[in-house]
């Protein structure tokens, strides 16, 4: 197994990785697929509840499809041939053609056309954690940020009309601003945003509608300016089906990543025969919009990594208290207040090697633990606790209280 930290930065997101044991790489799998461990996967699972919690209180329905499909969908899509370079070889089974998925729309799409709907249905929010593979150049696959195989947190929204989008439009970028400045990403500081369109004159990269083109980046561009924020408009950075808002992320080194997106597509319904039932009974070409909430959870974590140099707030933190008893007679009441902390489904975990008070401090905060709780003679008989945070110490503390205070602040996803 190898790292990719030697001789990086000491905010990178390898290196930061590979200290904390969060994830690996192997050439034996192979390039650009990163092996989670236990650690790793915590901060995983936390950044997924949060985000399907959220968007299934906004009306999304988070649905399941495959990891792979037959060549025909995409062909049908038009992504083939257009990312046909960054797609992995078709495989052949039963003489047909099937391709690992580099993105979730036609299989959405299916699934909306498996059975008819009503304009009183719509607008219809289909969302997935979704696991696509694209075939990167080695050259280019740089830890997290750029992987072969990755989890998006995709949607795709079926509207009735460019007004119903505008709305949804709108409705996407707030949900992406609460779930960024959940992260501790603040507007102008570290994210900002690009209106990013077609060029009507390149007949081949992108799909010849000019009035299409235009109603599309006119809307795109009414969204933005309801979000009272600046913004930048690009030639020929546009989806081949349509505009698009790109929320441009800047990582460590003041770099910027396209991390989270909001699509206007009028290319797919005509490809996919996405319609609905009007008022009057009439068949009517429904609009998608295309949006990813909180991007590509790899390259969200490399993000955090780098932004909090590895100390995550505690609701990520993977382990959230360490227990460290003074000496051997101090484990027992150390075992009973881990008890209580884990039974409260806090990740707690407890240091009972036979080193000095001062190692297992020093390897606690090099892990980048938020809670150190220490047991001594003085904790033993008050049945209280001293704990170090990373910004005070808390003195004769019940566990009580404790537990409390750390519920209430994974709860609220207070920001260190």
């Amino acid at each position: 197994m190898k790292t990719e930290s030697e001789g990086l930065p000491e905010f990178d997101h390898r290196r930061l990785g590979a200290e904390l044991g969060l994830f690996v790489f192997s050439d034996t799998v192979g390039k650009g697929l990163p092996l989670w461990t236990k650690k790793g996967a915590i901060i995983r699972r936390e950044l997924e509840k949060f985000i399907v919690a959220e968007e299934t209180r906004r009306g999304y329905q988070h649905v399941l499809t495959p990891d792979l499909a037959k060549l025909d969908l995409y062909k049908k899509s038009g992504h083939y041939p257009y990312y046909q370079d960054t797609m992995y070889a078709p495989i052949a089974i039963d003489e047909e053609q099937y391709v690992l998925r580099p993105m979730t729309c036609p299989h959405h799409f299916e699934l909306y056309l498996s059975s008819p709907h009503s304009y009183r249905e719509l607008p219809l929010r289909i969302a997935e954690l979704a696991k696509l593979y694209r075939y990167e150049l080695s050259g280019v696959l740089t830890g997290l940020v750029r992987t072969r195989s990755f989890c998006l947190a995709d949607a795709h929204i079926i509207c009735a009309d460019p007004d119903q989008a505008l709305v949804e439009v709108q409705g996407a970028l707030d949900l992406i601003v609460l779930a960024v400045g959940t992260l501790g990403f603040k507007k102008g500081d570290d994210f900002r945003y690009r209106l990013s369109l077609g060029n009507r004159a390149d007949g081949k990269k992108y799909y010849q509608d000019d009035a299409a083109w235009d109603k599309a980046e006119e809307i795109l561009r009414r969204a933005l300016k309801s979000q009272d924020v600046p913004f930048s408009e690009v030639e020929n950075e546009a989806a081949f089906y349509g505009p698009k808002i790109d929320i441009q992320v800047k990582d460590a080194r003041g770099q910027e990543e396209t991390a989270f997106t909001v699509q206007y597509d009028f290319v797919m319904p005509k490809r996919f025969k996405l319609v609905y039932t009007d008022a009057r009974g009439q068949e009517q070409e429904a609009i998608v919009i295309h949006r990813s909430s909180i991007g590509s959870i790899e390259r969200t974590v490399a993000l955090l990594l780098e932004k909090y140099r590895g100390a995550l707030p505690l609701w990520l933190a993977p382990v959230q208290a360490v227990i460290l008893p003074i000496g051997e007679k101090h484990n027992t009441y150390a075992q009973k207040v881990f008890a209580e902390l884990q039974a409260a489904d806090i990740r707690a975990e407890i240091n009972l090697d036979n080193e000095t008070l001062g190692k297992k401090i020093k390897i606690a905060k090099m892990q980048k633990i938020p809670y150190l709780v220490v047991i001594g003679d003085q904790e033993m008989a008050s049945e209280k606790l001293t704990v170090e945070g990373r910004r005070e110490k808390l003195a004769n503390i019940s566990v009580a209280d404790f537990r409390t205070r750390l519920l209430e602040e994974i709860k609220s996803k207070k920001l260190d």
